[in-house]
């Protein structure tokens, strides 16, 4: 199994979809480095990555908004389709099985909201802040 891990912010809103009766939601992750080139000079590289989560529980998608940090883990998936040229044309998606909302743009992790979500787990309808969990801290479940 090939497993991808992707740290980035979303470019756009995330689109939900309902496909042969499921439910996808599509969104992007850009991811930009910095380096130096030969020069020397500050040079940034950002990567684009697809991603498609299919799952029937779609209450994340409102937080998946256009420079929301995630943390997206997933397989990947080659895509063919054809070009206006006749030719064949690959692209590359990341399927989805965990996100993790970060923060937003600019915040760091504690600043942002934050809650991780996968195909088979439930979704809360808001995300607690640390001041709201209640719960013992000695109180572990085994």
């Amino acid at each position: 199994m090939i497993k991808l891990q992707v740290i980035g912010n979303l470019g756009k809103d995330c689109v939900t979809n309902a496909v042969n009766g499921k439910n996808v939601i599509n969104f992007n992750v850009a991811h930009t480095e910095k380096y130096k080139d030969s020069q020397g000079n500050q040079k940034d590289k950002t990567v684009w990555v697809d991603c498609a989560y299919w799952t029937e529980r779609t209450g994340i998608a409102p937080y998946l908004r256009k420079g929301t940090q995630v943390y997206v883990e997933g397989t990947p998936e080659v895509r063919t389709y054809a070009k206006n040229d006749g030719t064949t044309g690959a692209s590359l998606t990341l399927r989805v099985l965990s996100v993790q909302l970060l923060g937003n743009k600019g915040e760091g992790a504690a600043g942002g909201a934050s809650g991780s979500y996968s195909s088979g787990s439930s979704v809360p309808a808001t995300i607690p802040s640390a001041s709201d969990i209640t719960e013992p801290i000695d109180d572990l479940p085994f």
